[in-house]
């Protein structure tokens, strides 16, 4: 193997900040397309093909391509390190893919992408496609035993074309055995090719998380990159980068292919068959015929292991539930293996689609969670919760094998929370404290009503307000219209009625009664119901009191005439 670069970028320079992923980019989007190896199978070792010596396959590239520069910017973040688009691209849709299958893993990209860096600069000089192809096939040496581990054949020429050893192929440098069973598509085209950056970074995402790590854990992590490359050099180098790009990357252009040599593949001379030469012997000493050995049984082959084969609905593929509310039954599937034996410590994808109405799943509202299947090989989602709008969703149950995605959906359905029913109603107008009085040919005026359940305003209550009387039994009964002398409502046409059907009630719950005039009633006590479809009765007592009468005036007596007084007569 040759030297692994030792030297990071310079840091110093002004680069362009951390792009964010496109928008198109989204979890569901890059889960939906990909088919994993079996996340549960058991984590690869050190002793592992992938891990032996493979050799380099960056050959020897120059400068710009081993350290691809960020170009400058104004504004941009110092220290950043630059990263083919495209192959930043993969990185980070692979640590979202891995994340949602594999939560528990916590794969960084900037791990891929040190990966990456060390494998093949990011197939930079290979003519790296948006695609996610190169111009130029990636191979690492020949492992034939000459410098380097030997791996025979095991893909027959298949990625490596090379029929007769193993290379390491593509962009991380996947030995063909080990991409037979940790391929996987990472730009949903249906096929699993190491060759591109977009299926090695998932696949490589897929190798590092097997067996349930935790790569968070320092000591996992480090077990995890042995696996991949079972050198220490390997592992400082690769854990350099990782630290290097979570201080800062940038995507640069796609590097064009560079006029740099692969590795011929070679084919070792097989010696032709050669016929003895006898020579004349006088005499020869008879040879004694051999007695043919009997050829060895060819051994029977191991049947694989049983394969994660079907996924199946358990109840009803139908959920319902109000606005807001838990769904009252917990979506269910059951794994099964090839042989028809569930399929215990699985990981399956619960993931809600073409969503609606606001539902999550779990404590903190995400919309998709990895379950492992049971004993039995049943995962049950917990925590699905309504969203607060009516419509609907498809839950997307996916589980991921060798070779197939398996799917299965349930169909959500949330109607709209009914509203809530008032309990009571309450008199809340500025005079409520007093009773309800006027006087004789005055009209009630400013009654106020408000509707409550457990205290809180209810909207869209409806109340009937009417007169009402009590018959023999002691009920209240609507007065007869025709026979009434109490005080009446005005209808919409303005004509006298005794009972009134009102307007719902707003977001504050109040009613505001309408005008009860009291023209030519008698003075006395009248009772004004007011009631809701549920029956919830509210009594009113109306008081009406005689006008005041004018006493009549006391005449003014009249001044008798004055008695004239007798004279005398004068004296003569």
């Amino acid at each position: 193997m040759k030297p692994l670069h030792r030297h990071l970028v310079n840091t110093s320079r002004k680069v362009l900040c951390t792009a964010a992923l496109a928008a198109s980019l989204t979890t569901a989007a890059v889960v939906t397309n990909t088919s994993a190896a079996d996340a549960g199978e058991s984590e690869p070792t050190p002793d592992s093909p992938q891990a032996t010596d493979r050799g380099d396959a960056r050959l020897d590239l120059p400068d710009p391509l081993a350290d691809p520069a960020v170009p400058p910017t104004t504004g941009a973040a110092e220290g950043a390190s630059g990263i083919p688009a495209t192959a930043l691209d993969a990185y980070k849709r692979a640590e979202i893919s891995v994340g949602a299958a594999l939560p528990g893993c916590k794969l960084p990209w900037q791990l891929l992408a040190g990966i990456g860096r060390v494998e093949s600069v990011h197939a930079s000089g290979y003519g790296l496609k948006a695609d996610g192809y190169t111009e130029k096939p990636i191979r690492g040496p020949r492992l034939d035993g000459n410098g380097f581990a030997e791996v025979k054949d095991t893909d027959k020429g298949e990625f490596d074309g090379d029929a007769v050893y193993d290379r390491a192929v593509g962009p991380m440098q996947f030995i063909p055995s080990t991409w037979a069973t940790w391929g996987a598509d990472g730009n949903g085209d249906s096929k699993r090719d190491p060759n591109n950056i977009y299926d090695a970074a998932l696949g490589a995402g897929l190798y590092l998380c097997a067996g349930d790590r935790n790569l968070s854990d320092q000591a996992q992590l480090d077990r995890a990159i042995l696996s991949y490359n079972n050198s220490r050099e390997y592992v400082n180098t690769v854990v350099g980068y990782m630290h290097q790009y979570q201080n800062g990357a940038a995507g640069v252009p796609n590097p064009p292919v560079g006029n740099y040599p692969t590795p011929p593949v070679t084919t070792l001379p097989t010696p032709s068959p050669t016929t003895p030469t006898h020579t004349s012997r006088p005499n020869p000493t008879p040879t004694p015929t051999p007695t043919p050995s009997k050829p060895a049984e060819p051994q029977k082959p191991t049947p694989p292991a049983p394969a994660l084969a079907k996924l199946e609905l358990l109840g009803s593929a139908e959920l319902k539930a109000e606005a807001g509310s838990a769904f009252a039954t917990a979506p269910r599937v059951k794994a099964l293996l090839s042989d028809g034996k569930p399929a215990a410590a699985k990981p399956i994808l619960f993931e809600l689609k073409d969503d609606t109405t606001g539902s999550s799943i779990g404590v903190q509202d995400k919309k998709f969670l990895v379950v492992d299947t049971d004993t039995e090989g049943v995962a049950t989602l917990p925590g699905l919760k309504a969203g607060a709008k009516a419509g609907g969703f498809t839950l997307r149950v996916a589980a991921y094998n060798t070779s197939a995605q398996l799917t299965v959906s349930f169909t959500g359905t949330v109607t709209a929370k009914p509203a809530p029913v008032a309990d009571k109603l309450t008199r809340t107008d500025a005079g409520a404290a007093k009773p309800l009085e006027v006087v004789a040919g005055k009209s009630f005026t400013g009654v106020e009503v408000t509707a409550t359940a457990q205290d809180k305003a209810v909207e869209g209550t409806q109340v009937t307000a009417g007169l009402v009387e009590q018959n023999e039994a002691g009920a209240w009964v609507p007065v007869d219209p025709e026979k009434s002398k109490g005080p009446w409502f005005k209808d919409k046409d303005g004509k006298k009625v005794t009972s009134l059907l009102l307007a719902p009630t707003g977001a504050d719950g109040k009613i505001a009664l309408p005008e009860l005039f009291t023209t030519d009633v008698a003075p006395g006590t009248y009772r004004l119901r007011l009631i809701t479809k549920d029956n919830v009765v509210l009594i009113l007592d109306l008081k009406i009191t005689p006008a005041p009468t004018t006493p009549p005036a006391t005449p003014t007596p009249t001044t008798p005439p004055a008695t004239p007084t007798p004279t005398t007569p004068a004296k003569q």
